[in-house]
């Protein structure tokens, strides 16, 4: 087991992907977990939820402090670098903020890393990062940039730094899915960007297994981008009103949509990988590995050449609504 006896880091463990995360190493007999953020009341429900595990180590503080960054990195061997501001229009609203959190809280983490000599580090990056409209997907790119940086200066072997890069993760916080379901039951109205968006959704075992996975295959420098279906913002609304209505006796003709247009920063489709990063890339069965700027020595069992081009959402054919009504249920989200 490759986290047996090991000490991990999960920077902004308190968050959906960070729980998930510690619950599947957990499995792995590590010797210890240290979850650090900011929000004492997560990490207090945390806790509970997880019965007081002795594996465990809570630590308050933010990606903006570097000494106490540097001091929780104290003899860890892995980190997961999950902590950001994320959501897309408090950034567009708060720039310098998500500057200070996303830009130089990553800084701190590559310093602290450096310092305290630990083995790896997996920077959690979006689809946003392509083709940036706006500023978080501006400052998730810069975090990109300094991460795969560091490998290509560095004079040292360890840490091995690299990214992951994956898109909408279904029923996580700020997730659209329990949004319009509250609206179904609440409102009786769903209010819709646009009928014709897709966006890269996937399930929070999907986002944690292929995570961890990058982590174990990283040899520096990489960004792995996880393989994910696309989905019809418009087909996510009708199933949802379907499924919503039976659970809870509603009539589906009480429900409507409200088309609100695209808010400042959104963007109408998602990018995971463009064109120039394909040409060198590989491909595993469940991602991509840009290897540019990383080590060209290295190699992957079964990854392949990819033929260039982009990934899209526009131009990946979108899963059908019976399809994604699958996905939802597997998600136990309806």
């Amino acid at each position: 087991m490759f986290f047996k006896e090991k000490k991990i880091l999960i920077i902004g463990g308190t968050g959906t992907i960070g729980k998930s995360l510690v619950r599947n190493i957990l499995t792995e007999e590590p010797s210890l977990i240290r979850i650090f953020s900011r929000d004492e009341f997560k990490q207090y429900q945390m806790q509970k939820e997880l019965g007081d595990n002795k594996k465990l180590e809570f630590i308050l503080g933010d990606v903006r402090d570097y000494q106490v960054l540097k001091n929780t990195m104290n003899e860890i061997d892995y980190v997961f670098h999950l902590a950001a501001m994320k959501q897309v229009t408090a950034c567009e609203f708060n720039p310098y903020e998500a500057v200070k959190t996303n830009i130089f809280g990553t800084t701190n983490v590559i310093n602290a890393a450096i310092e305290q000599n630990v083995k790896k580090v997996l920077f959690t990056s979006s689809d946003k990062a392509i083709s940036p409209t706006n500023t978080y997907g501006a400052t998730k790119l810069i975090g990109e940039r300094l991460i795969t940086s560091v490998e290509l200066n560095k004079a040292v072997t360890n840490p091995i730094f690299a990214s992951v890069r994956f898109g909408n993760v279904m029923g996580s916080r700020g997730s659209v899915i329990p949004l319009f379901q509250k609206q179904i039951q609440n409102e009786k109205i769903i209010t819709l960007t646009d009928r014709n968006m897709t966006r890269f959704m996937m399930t929070l075992e999907q986002a944690t297994e292929l995570t961890i996975k990058a982590l174990k295959e990283a040899k520096g420098g990489e960004v792995f981008v996880l393989k994910m279906p696309v989905i019809k913002l418009d087909d996510l609304a009708s199933v949802l009103i379907e499924e919503t209505c039976k659970k809870y006796g509603i009539e589906e003709k009480e429900i409507g949509i409200k088309v609100m247009g695209l808010r400042p920063g959104e963007k109408m489709y998602e990018e995971l990988m463009n064109y120039d990063e394909s040409l060198s890339a590989l491909e595993l069965k469940d991602m991509y590995i840009i290897v540019e700027g990383a080590r060209n020595d290295v190699f992957y069992a079964g990854s392949k050449k990819i033929i260039p081009g982009t990934y899209s959402s526009k131009e990946q054919d979108a899963i059908s609504k019976e399809q994604l009504r699958r996905l939802l249920k597997e998600a136990n989200l309806t």
